[in-house]
Order: C-alpha cells, then structure tokens, then sequence
C-alpha cells in the first residue's frame, strides 16, 4: 500500500505568538538604544597638529619626530629581550628533556625510590614527623605539662606519655592542666579536680580564645558586633600556673624549658598565648595546627615548647579515634565520619542530645542527621540533606568549644601500672599544693559555668593509647611508599611506549607478545574455573539467543520508523 502523501507542516504562528515576539525584539531595541545612549559614540580624536602661525613650528616637529623613533626603538629593544627569553625558555627545556631520557637511560626504580622517600621526609604533615618533634619536646623540656580537655579528661589522657616522662629518670615533672573548664558545670569540676590531685599535681585552666597579635595593627569595622569578653577574653588559672613554675626555678636555681603536649584541639597552642598575653602561637578550629616545635620566650628563666598533638593508636575504639585524631575534614572517607558519630551518640543520652540541637525523635544516626541538615539549611543538589558534610561539621564542633558536655570520674581511684606512691610523690615535690588548691578554687568560683541541665552526659570510653615512637608508624610508611613506587613504575612503563614512534615495528611486536600472553592467562582462568562457569554449548546457546534478540529489536525499530504516526503531524 502506496504511503499518503502529507502536507508540510505550516509554518504559521497564532496572532498571540507573534505579536508577543514582535514586542520583545522592540524591548530588546529599545535596552540597545539606551545603553548606547549612555555609553556615548566616541570617535578618534584627530590630532590638530602644529598650527602654522605658531613659534617654534619646526622645533615641535623636531621633537614630535624624535619622540617616534625613540618608541620605535623601545618596541625593537623588547622584541628582541622576548625572543630572548623564549630561546632561554626552549634551551632549558630541551636540557630537561635530554636530563629525563638519561634518567630513563640508567634505570627509573631506584630514582623513584629515591624521590618518594625524600618527599617523605620533607612532608611535615607525615604521622612520623609529628612523633620526632613530640619526642624532641619531651626530651627537651624539665617540666612537661598535659593538656586534657575538662569534658573528657580521662579520654585526653595518653598512658604512653605518662610512662615515657615518669620512667626518664632525673628530675623531670608532669603537670596536668585541665582545659576548657567553663564548659563544665562546677560540682563535675570539682570532682574531677579531686580525682586527679591523687596522681599528679592538677591546674584548672581557661584560656583567653580572643588574642590580640601585637605585631597587627588594630581593624576598626563600621558594624561592631557585641562580643561576651567574659567568655572570651578573659583567662583563669595563668597566675596560679607561672607561679608553679617560678617556684620550680627557684629550687632547681637555673633556666627551665616546660613542654606543652596533648591530643589535637585540646588547647595547647591557646594556652602558651594566653602566659604570653599575646598570641605567639597559631590557633585554629581544624586538627593539627602546629606542626612542628615551637619555642615561646616568656620570661628570662622560662621558656615554652609548642608541640604537635599526640597521634591516636588505630587499635582504639571508634569513640577514641573520632574525638583524638587528626583529622582532614577534605581527605576523610565518609564512613569513617558517620561512624564517629555514631560513637558519639551511642556515648550520650538522647533526651539531652535532642533538646540542645532541638531536633525531634530519630531512630539512628542518619535520621539524625538529615533532620539536623535540614534544620541548619545544608542541603545538596534538589534539596536532598547533605549528610557527610553535616557530620564532619559535628565532629568539629564536639572537638571545638560550642558544645558544652560533661563525664563523670570513675567512683574507685585506681592508679595505672606504670604510677606508683613514690613517683606522685616525686611529682609533687617541688610544689606549694596548698596554694594551688586555693587558687583553683578561687578559678572555680570567679568562672560562669553552665548548670548539669544545660550540658550533655557524656560516658568516657577511658585512655586514649597514643603512639610516641617513629618504629611503630613505619609500616604504614612503607606500605605507601610501595604504593607510590609501583604507580610510578607503571606510568613510566606507559610513557616508554608512548615516546617510541619511530621505533612502531618494535612496538607492534611487542603488543603481539602481550596479546598472546593474555590469551593463554585466560584459557587458564578457564580451565581452573570449568566447574562454577557454564559450559562452552550454553555459552554459545546464550550468544545466539542474544544476536537473534538484537536483530528482532532492530527490525522492530526499522518498522516502528516506517510506521505513521498521526498524532505527531499538525503541532
């Protein structure tokens, strides 16, 4: 049956249609007009030359002239200083060119070996780095004072540390300065004080967050905003704590060094700056600011060394690794984070948890999540909750000072291995207890804590195991380093085949060999796995079927194109 022969499709529009696009391209020539209009024609100023009635007329066009020739003879000059350069450029790049052909020459693995194990040395950011100059700290200094987070004092402190200072002979002391203790309610405070005064010799302690850098001149903005200096700037416990340390000096009648250590975002840096009364050391919200030793002057006789944090043993819990290590929020994987957070959540209680974000019942940590996403307006592409970044932004935030959470002390005292009666004694041998137990009570009650109902119950999973000696982060080293080896062996394989064109023979044959060789690695997988794959018939059967269906779907196709379709005419 002959095909009907079809009209075009009429190119008419309705009155509407045209007369709407008639009124738009006068609007749009109307703007055009305007911002014309605005802009202004600018035409080339001629120039008027030298008027023949003036003085001096052949003088001006003397100088006119001279003046050209002298442009002409710069514009020369630095053509030739760019061809110049550019046969610099191409010298020195041919030399590197001919310098990587006799590296490829001699050999690439030992270079590449070479090359990776020089990065990492000089990487700063490397976990062995930290250990060497947290180790150089602890060696350094007399008096070596632990940081610990009052929320969580047992969960900052690192039993690793503690041996290594107690068991290094001399007359080296451990001082524990409890962090960050407005964040607490007083009576948890106190208990915690009285707990850890049975072991070492305990300062409470809060730091000045806002600190005026000297060398800075002073910003005056237009909008000032109210700021609570009270909670700010003002700082408790440095008295009592130079104190400590001016009496150390005078009984051992020479120059002390005191270490400053701890586990990342507990506060160390923000304690040296607020001896100093001024910032002398970098502080900042995210993981592993100081990365390396750090000396801060504060009188003649007393000198500070800044340490880099403690790295956490991966054989801890979740709870530990999520609030002790360093993190980089950009490198992290996602389930690490989530994982973290329902450590956290696990280790709180509820009611509290859902009263201070002020977020309904959820069941798990990703209900959480998400209701806590769309609440704060972090949402993704579509309005969909984007929970990874809401989750490392709560970890943040639990390490950080905005949330105010408390642990309980353990109900027996019980000392550690490595502590015994006469090493607290030796501890505390050189100082006034008295006067310090007066000054941190005074601290407790000047200090605006918030109530029990207000902060969070926090169940402490106990110490944190800290690696200290570089052999013990050497074979996640090594097992990098092989990593970065062999890629580097493999993208120099592809180059090599690559960078040979002239030599296409050679590289034929050699293609032929690899060819070969995959064909016999795979009649091999073959062999060995005949009893779990289908049979060479069936593979057949399943390969015709699958043509047979492929050519039926395309002689559907063929024929639904040949087909009319009546609806698809007068649009």
């Amino acid at each position: 049956m002959k095909r009907p022969k079809l009209k075009k499709a009429s190119k008419r529009l309705t009155c509407h249609k045209r007369y709407k696009i008639q009124k738009k391209i006068r609007e749009h020539h109307r703007k055009v007009r305007k911002e014309a209009k605005k802009r202004g024609r600018k035409k080339p100023k001629k120039d008027p030359g030298v008027p023949s009635a003036a003085p001096f007329k052949e003088e001006l066009l003397r100088e006119a002239e001279q003046r050209k020739q002298r442009l002409e003879e710069l514009k020369q000059k630095q053509k030739l200083n760019r061809q110049k350069e550019h046969e610099k450029k191409r010298k020195l790049e041919a030399k590197k060119n001919a310098a990587k052909i006799k590296e490829k020459a001699e050999g690439k693995e030992s270079s590449g070996k070479s090359k990776a194990k020089t990065n990492k040395l000089l990487d700063k950011n490397s976990k062995k780095s930290f250990c060497r100059e947290l180790k150089k700290v602890i060696e350094a200094s007399d008096v070596v004072l632990e940081v610990l987070d009052a929320r969580d004092p047992m969960g900052c402190r690192c039993p690793q540390l503690e041996q290594a200072v107690t068991c290094s002979g001399g007359d080296k002391k451990l001082l524990l300065v409890l962090n960050k203790i407005d964040l607490v309610p007083k009576e948890n405070l106190e208990k915690w004080l009285n707990y850890l005064k049975k072991e070492f010799p305990t300062i409470a302690f809060k730091s000045a967050t806002l600190m005026k850098d000297r060398t800075m001149q002073e910003q005056f903005t237009k909008r000032r905003a109210r700021v609570d200096l009270s909670r700010t700037t003002e700082c408790f416990g440095s008295k009592c704590l130079l104190k400590l340390l001016q009496d150390h000096v005078r009984t051992q009648n020479k120059a002390i060094q005191v270490g400053v250590v701890g586990f990342p975002n507990v506060g160390k840096s923000s304690i040296i700056n607020s001896l100093k009364g001024a910032r002398a050391c970098n502080v900042g919200l995210t993981r592993g600011v100081t990365k390396s030793m750090q000396i801060v002057h504060i009188d003649k006789q007393t000198k500070i060394l800044d340490s880099p944090s403690i790295i956490a043993d991966p054989s801890n819990n979740t709870l530990a690794l999520a609030l002790r290590t360093i993190l980089n929020t950009e490198e992290t994987a996602s389930a690490g984070v989530l994982e973290g957070v329902d450590a956290i959540l696990n280790h709180c209680s509820k009611q509290q948890v859902m009263m201070h974000y002020s977020i309904p019942d959820f069941r798990n940590t990703e209900e959480f999540l998400t209701l806590l996403a769309q609440k704060r307006g972090m949402l993704k592409k579509g309005g969909v909750p984007d929970i990874e970044n809401i989750a490392k932004v709560l970890l943040c935030d639990w390490t950080g000072a905005k949330i105010s959470y408390h642990s309980q002390p353990p109900e027996s005292h019980r000392r550690p291995p490595y502590l015994t009666e006469d090493i607290t004694a030796k501890m505390q041998e050189c100082f006034n207890l008295k006067n310090l137990e007066e000054e941190n009570k005074n601290a407790v009650q000047a200090l605006k804590c918030p109530s029990p109902a207000s902060s969070i119950t926090f169940q402490s999973a106990g110490m944190t195991n800290g690696t200290i000696q570089e052999n013990k982060v050497i074979e996640e080293v090594s097992e990098w380093e092989s990593l970065e080896t062999s890629m580097e062996g493999e993208e120099d394989e592809e180059e090599d085949f690559t960078e040979s064109d002239d030599d296409q023979d050679d590289v034929e044959e050699k293609k032929d060999i690899r060819e070969e060789s995959k064909v016999q690695v795979t009649r091999k997988a073959k062999l060995g796995k005949r009893q779990t794959s289908p049979t060479n018939s069936e593979k057949q059967i399943a390969e015709s079927e699958h043509s047979n269906s492929l050519s039926l779907s395309l002689d559907k196709t063929a024929d639904e194109d040949d087909a009319y379709d009546f609806n698809t005419d007068y649009v």
